[in-house]
C-alpha cells in the first residue's frame, strides 16, 4: 500500500508539472496565436528588418526566429540564418526544414533570397545582427559549418534533430555568433545521446549545458543565463537581461533576446 501511495503521489506530481509547462502553450492556442492558414497561401513577404543589400556593403549575419506553422507555433519557433558578405548583392539563407527530409531531400537549405520573409504568416523577430570588420571570416566559418551539419538527412520535429537543432549547432560552431535562441526554440537543446553526447557547450558558447536527447537537462551560460528542459520545453531565468523563460511564452522581460553586435570600423 505505502508503495501504491508513494507512486501516486510521484505521478499525481509529474502531472502537475506537465501541466503548469503546458499554461503558455494551451495560452498561445486559446488566443489564436497560431496560424490557420493555407501554407501555400500563407505570407512569405519580407518584412523590412534586414538592411537592403544594395545599399549595405559590410558584411552581415542576422538570426530570426518565428512562430511554427499551424499548432506548432503555440509551443516553438522555427529559427534560421541569413548572411550577406561584403559587397554581396544578395543574402544567402540557412535553415532547415522539415518537408525536405519527408522528400528524401537534405534537410538543410542553402538559397539565395530576402533574409527576413515572414515564416508561412508569422512575422519574424530579429534575434541577432553581427556586422562589420572580421564578419567576413565569420561568415566563411558560418557556410562551412551548415555545409558539415551532420544530420542533414535527418529530421525530427520533437525532440529533434529540427531547425532550432541547426542553429544551435551552428551557434557552437561559430562562437562569434554568441547566440541566446528562446526558450520556444525547442529542440536547440537536442544531443545526440547514440553518439554518447550527454555535455556541450552553449548554443552561445559562453556555458555547458547537460541534456538527454533533448527531453531532459539543464544549461548553465552568461549569455543564456540558467534553464530547465523538461520534456523539450524551457523554464528559465536570464539573470544578466532581467528576464524570464517560460515554455510556449518565450522569454519575459530583459530585450526579448535581441542581440546586436557591430564590429567598428579600425
Amino acid at each position: 500500500m505505502a508503495r501504491k501511495s508513494r507512486l501516486r503521489k510521484a505521478l499525481t506530481g509529474t502531472s502537475a508539472i506537465l501541466g503548469l509547462l503546458l499554461i503558455g502553450p494551451a495560452t498561445n492556442f486559446l488566443a489564436g496565436c497560431t496560424s490557420n492558414n493555407d501554407w501555400r497561401t500563407a505570407s512569405r513577404e519580407s518584412a523590412g528588418l534586414a538592411p537592403p543589400a544594395a545599399t549595405h556593403a559590410d558584411p552581415i549575419i542576422q538570426v530570426y526566429a518565428a512562430r511554427a506553422f499551424s499548432w506548432r507555433g503555440a509551443f516553438a519557433v522555427h529559427t534560421w540564418i541569413a548572411a550577406k558578405p561584403r559587397d554581396a548583392a544578395q543574402y544567402t539563407v540557412y535553415e532547415v526544414t522539415g518537408w525536405r527530409a519527408y522528400r528524401g531531400l537534405p534537410s538543410v537549405s542553402i538559397h539565395n533570397g530576402a533574409p527576413d520573409r515572414h515564416w508561412y504568416g508569422a512575422p519574424p523577430e530579429l534575434l541577432a545582427t553581427l556586422s562589420g570588420d572580421g564578419v567576413d571570416e565569420t561568415i566563411v566559418q558560418l557556410d562551412a559549418a551548415a555545409r558539415s551539419y551532420p544530420y542533414r538527412d535527418t529530421y525530427t520535429m520533437w525532440p529533434g534533430p529540427n531547425s532550432n537543432t541547426f542553429t544551435a549547432w551552428i551557434g557552437r560552431e561559430v562562437p562569434d555568433l554568441r547566440l541566446d535562441l528562446p526558450p520556444t526554440a525547442i529542440g536547440k537543446d537536442w544531443l545526440d545521446l547514440t553518439e554518447g553526447q550527454v555535455v556541450a557547450k552553449a548554443p552561445s558558447n559562453t556555458g555547458y549545458q547537460l541534456s538527454f536527447f533533448g527531453i531532459l537537462g539543464v544549461l548553465a551560460a552568461v549569455e543564456e543565463g540558467l534553464e530547465f528542459n523538461i520534456a523539450g520545453l524551457t523554464l528559465g531565468i536570464d539573470p544578466l537581461d532581467l528576464a524570464i523563460k517560460l515554455p510556449g511564452f518565450g522569454r519575459i522581460g530583459g530585450d526579448n533576446g535581441r542581440q546586436s553586435q557591430a564590429a567598428e570600423p579600425e
